[in-house]
């Protein structure tokens, strides 16, 4: 693709704003609290579309439309199993675990969260959980690093190396210096930007290609199969899909945004443009896919691009059906979303290691500006790891999301669920639950006879072990019991 002057401006000004954003946001930041979760004054659009956007990484807009592009509809199964499940998490997770986390110790992350919540003296819980954190969401850095670098690669001609740096560095300025408020403010124009650029793209591919009617004309003359939603699946091969839905229950940056929202009362507002969000991304990614069909089929050729790679469907589409300043708008998108995934992510990092171990184990006086630096610098390492191993993107960093996505979801999902909706829950049913759920997913990933989703088998085997360690052991304290019924009840409104 030929650099054109639109774009870079686009880019440029992009870019800018997102960076300008974070220095507003380091006004703001006032203690480790307004750090990692912004004092936890985030209201109902903020919430909702900073958790959308963490959700969504590069996948939406370039993994998703070629999938569906190569090869049908078939492959819309994992957008309906991700809206099930975020919609799940949103109605029976969110509220909850905004007042529990606020009744525990004012816990600012997931390992806070559990060593307060199951009363964990021997602090096990904060250190497996954090460890957990670590190294998943170092390698989730690592793919968004990746993606952020074939963007500017196909965008503007750079080579690998430089493009590597060249899409980290504003993620990495902006998070470095406004902390979880720059990280949510960032994403709620990211969000905003990625629904734009989803929404317009599909129309006016299907006004290109003559109309609805003759671009379904066109997708079904050339394979009746592209639209079937059964084509080449079966059961476990669906339900594999579906189960991507699960992994929500136990993502540390998707759960952070409930734990930052300014009250549980701000979640249903929340929940209802958070979902209506996703449903119009996801639809949209799949119509750009679905439609890109027609279009090229029509045009062959302008398909060399997508012929080499069905990921640049949508860089394709937006290059040559948009104006360059428009074109630019739109391929911003993308960088948008690898940008608030990336972000998040790091920050949950960075809170890792500055709450649950820097504070907890090294200096447990710390003042608040000390860990807000500390945090600052974690922030760094991590970004700066992340790169070394995005470095050769021959070490096939992408193929782990799904793996990490998994591990989450199996190892916190089951953890998080019951530990918000059953106060007789204890400390030996969550450690249980959080390494059988792992050693499920790393198990099943390895010897796994059956081709279904590792995060499936996880997900139920470490929901038993939480149950049956639980209810084998001795029950949680009086006072363990009396916090979460107050916050049971504060949530219900009693």
């Amino acid at each position: 693709m030929s650099v054109s002057t639109p774009m870079l401006v686009t880019f440029f000004i992009y870019i800018l704003g997102m960076v300008l954003i974070g220095f507003i946001a380091y006004r703001s930041t006032k203690n480790f609290d307004d750090y990692i979760l912004g004092g936890r004054s985030l209201g109902s659009v903020v919430t909702a579309l900073s958790a959308g956007a963490s959700d969504m990484s590069g996948w939406l807009l370039m993994g998703l439309p070629g999938a569906i592009f190569l090869s049908g509809i078939s492959e819309s199964w994992i957008a309906i199993g991700l809206t099930i499940g975020a919609w799940l998490n949103w109605k029976i997770v969110a509220g909850r675990l905004r007042v529990q986390t606020e009744h525990h110790d004012n816990a600012l992350t997931l390992p806070d969260f559990f060593s307060s919540r199951f009363e964990d003296k021997s602090k096990l819980l904060r250190v497996i959980s954090a460890v957990v954190i670590l190294i998943f969401f170092t390698i989730y850095c690592a793919s968004g690093v990746v993606a952020g670098a074939r963007l500017f690669e196909s965008t503007f001609g750079m080579d690998y190396q430089t493009a590597l740096w060249a899409g980290a560095a504003a993620t990495i300025l902006y998070t470095l210096v406004g902390g979880f408020l720059a990280v949510s403010w960032t994403d709620t124009v990211q969000a905003t930007l990625m629904i734009f650029a989803l929404i317009l793209t599909p129309i006016i591919v299907i006004v290109a290609v003559g109309g609805l009617d003759d671009s379904l004309a066109v997708i079904r003359a050339k394979s009746v199969e592209n639209l079937d939603m059964l084509k080449g699946l079966n059961l476990v091969a669906v339900l594999s899909l579906l189960g991507w839905g699960l992994g929500y229950f136990g993502q540390p940056h998707i759960l952070a945004r409930f734990m930052a929202a300014d009250s549980h009362h701000s979640i249903r507002t929340a929940r209802r443009i958070g979902m209506t969000w996703m449903i119009l991304c996801l639809g949209g990614a799949v119509a750009v896919g679905f439609f890109g069909i027609a279009y090229f089929e029509n045009h062959p050729g302008q398909a060399a691009g997508v012929s080499q790679n069905g990921e640049r469907i949508f860089i394709e589409l937006a290059r040559i059906l948009f104006n360059p300043w428009v074109a630019g708008i739109l391929l911003s998108a993308i960088l948008a979303a690898v940008m608030s995934t990336l972000s998040c992510q790091l920050l949950v990092c960075s809170s890792a290691l500055t709450e649950d171990l820097y504070k907890g184990f090294l200096r447990k006086n710390a003042s608040q500006k000390e860990l807000v630096w500390v945090g600052r610098l974690m922030v760094l390492l991590i970004a700066l790891i992340a790169i070394a191993l995005a470095a050769n993107p021959e070490n096939r960093v992408l193929g782990l999301v799904s793996y990490a996505w998994a591990g989450f979801g199996a190892a916190f999902g089951p953890v998080v669920l019951f530990g918000v909706c059953w106060k007789r829950m204890t400390r030996n049913g969550a450690l249980a639950g959080m390494i059988v759920g792992a050693m499920t997913v790393l198990l099943w990933k390895q010897y796994g006879y059956v081709e279904l989703y590792e995060i499936i088998p996880g997900f139920i085997f470490a929901s038993i072990a939480i149950v049956v360690f639980s209810l084998t052991g001795k029950a949680p304290s009086a006072e363990a019991q009396q916090r979460f019924a107050a916050a049971e009840a504060e949530y219900l409104g009693k």
